[in-house]
C-alpha cells in the first residue's frame, strides 16, 4: 500500500479526461498487484454532516519511543489495555454493496447477499459467521493462550500482552452486526469495467477508488440514525476491485475517518473473492482492514517508517506468501485471516507484544526501514 493517497489533487484534475472507458482489461493486467489503501479524513468529498449525533467511538490515546529517540503518539479503538480490564464492545454496522455493471461490460451484476460460498452460504452471511466475528478459534500463539475469541480481537491481545497477561479480561469486539439494507451501485463504463481476475481466472469487476468512496460517503448521509460515530460501518462487496485512477489495479480494501478524533466517523471497505488463491480470498481483506482499523481507526497515527508513514499494521504483510494469510477451517470452511504487525514492527519496544514477536504469526522478524 501507498504511504498516503498523494495523488488526490492530481486524480481530482484528471477524472474529467481519463476514465475506465479509456483503459482497457489489457492495462488492468499489466498494472495488477495487491494493493490496499487509505483515504485521507481531509478527502475533498469528505464532509462531516452537521446531524451526526454527539457519540464517539470508543477510543484511547498512548506513546511510544521509538528507536530514533522520537515520541510516537497514536489513538486505538477500546480502552488501555495497561490501565483497564474490561471489555468493550464495538456496534457493527455491515452495509453489503451490490454493484450493477452494464451492457458495456456485460451486464454482469455482483452480489454479496445472493453469491453463494462452498458452505452453501451467501457471501454476507458467511462473513458474519467467520472467526472475524465469531469466537469459534482459540489462538494460540507460540504457545501462548490469547484466548478463545475474535480474531482481531486475539490480535490485539497479543500486541499488548505485557498489560493484557496481567488483566486477563482485556477485550475489544464487534457486536452481532446490524445488517443494513443492500445498497446499488450502478457504474459505468466511465468508473470501472468487468475483467478477468488478475489473480485467477473468474471474472471481476473493478471500480475507480476515489468515486467509489464518494458514493460511500453517500451512503453514510442517507443514513444518520445506524451510522454513527461510535459504530464501525463495513462496507463490503464480493468480487470486485477497487483501482487506483483508471489503470492499476487492484485494491481490496480501504479504511478512511469522516473528520478526526475523537468525534470523527471512522469506517471501512472490503471486498470478499470467492476463487480460492486469489488476492483478497474470502475474508482475508476485511482482517486486514479491520486490524487497521482498530489500531489506526482516525488514519492518522504517524510513524517514523519510510515504508509506511502511519500505522498501517497489515501493509508490511501483503505481500507475503498467500498474501500474508493463514488458514483457520471452521465448519468444513477454510477462511483465511492476514497476520498483521504488532506495535514493536513501528519501533515500540518488542516486549510489550506476545512472546517479544513483531508480528501475530511470528512472520515478521524485523523492524520497519527507518527504525
Amino acid at each position: 500500500m501507498r504511504n498516503a493517497l498523494v495523488r488526490l489533487a492530481v486524480l481530482a484534475g484528471t477524472l474529467t479526461c481519463v476514465s475506465a472507458a479509456s483503459a482497457t482489461p489489457a492495462d488492468m493486467m499489466r498494472n495488477a498487484r495487491p494493493l490496499f489503501t487509505r483515504i485521507p479524513g481531509n478527502a475533498p468529498w469528505h464532509k462531516a454532516a452537521p446531524h451526526l449525533p454527539s457519540a464517539q467511538l470508543t477510543q484511547w490515546n498512548g506513546t511510544f519511543v521509538d528507536h530514533k529517540g522520537k515520541t510516537i503518539t497514536y489513538t486505538m479503538v477500546g480502552t488501555d489495555p495497561a490501565t483497564s480490564n474490561t471489555t468493550t464492545i464495538i456496534p457493527l454496522v455491515i452495509i453489503p454493496l451490490r454493484l450493477v455493471y452494464g451492457a458495456a461490460n456485460g451486464n454482469m451484476t455482483f452480489d454479496p447477499n445472493k453469491t453463494k460460498v462452498a458452505n452453501g452460504k451467501s457471501v454476507t452471511n458467511n462473513i458474519i459467521v467467520s472467526p472475524l466475528l465469531k469466537p469459534r478459534v482459540r489462538f494460540v500463539q507460540g504457545g501462548v493462550n490469547l484466548g478463545k475469541t475474535q480474531y482481531i480481537d486475539a490480535y490485539q491481545r497479543g500486541n499488548f500482552w505485557s498489560s493484557v497477561k496481567a488483566n486477563n479480561q482485556y477485550h475489544v469486539l464487534l457486536s452481532s452486526p446490524t445488517v443494513l439494507k443492500e445498497q446499488t451501485l450502478k457504474v459505468s463504463p466511465a468508473a470501472g469495467l468487468v475483467m478477468t481476475n488478475p489473480f485467477g481466472s473468474q471474472p471481476i469487476g473493478t471500480y475507480e477508488v476515489d468515486l467509489f468512496d464518494q458514493q460511500i460517503q453517500n451512503i453514510i448521509s442517507a443514513n444518520p440514525t445506524t451510522i454513527t460515530p461510535d459504530v464501525l460501518p463495513l462496507f463490503i462487496s464480493e468480487n470486485v476491485f477497487l483501482t487506483e485512477g483508471f489503470a492499476v489495479c487492484c485494491i481490496g480494501g480501504y479504511h478512511s475517518a469522516i473528520s478526526s478524533q475523537p468525534s470523527g466517523q471512522s469506517y471501512g471497505y472490503s471486498t470478499y473473492e470467492t476463487e480460492p488463491g486469489s488476492f483478497a480470498q474470502d475474508v482475508s481483506a476485511l482482517s486486514h482492514e479491520i486490524g487497521e482499523w482498530m489500531d489506526d481507526p482516525f488514519v492518522d497515527n504517524n510513524v517514523n517508517c519510510t515504508d509506511n508513514s502511519i500505522m498501517e499494521n497489515g501493509d508490511p504483510l501483503e505481500n507475503n506468501a498467500n498474501y500474508g494469510a493463514f488458514p483457520y477451517t471452521v465448519n468444513g470452511f477454510t477462511y483465511n485471516l492476514q497476520s498483521l504487525v504488532f506495535i514493536g514492527y513501528f519501533g515500540a519496544p518488542p516486549s510489550t507484544s506476545v512472546n517479544s514477536w513483531l508480528s501475530f504469526q511470528n512472520d515478521e522478524q524485523n523492524v520497519c526501514p527507518g527504525q
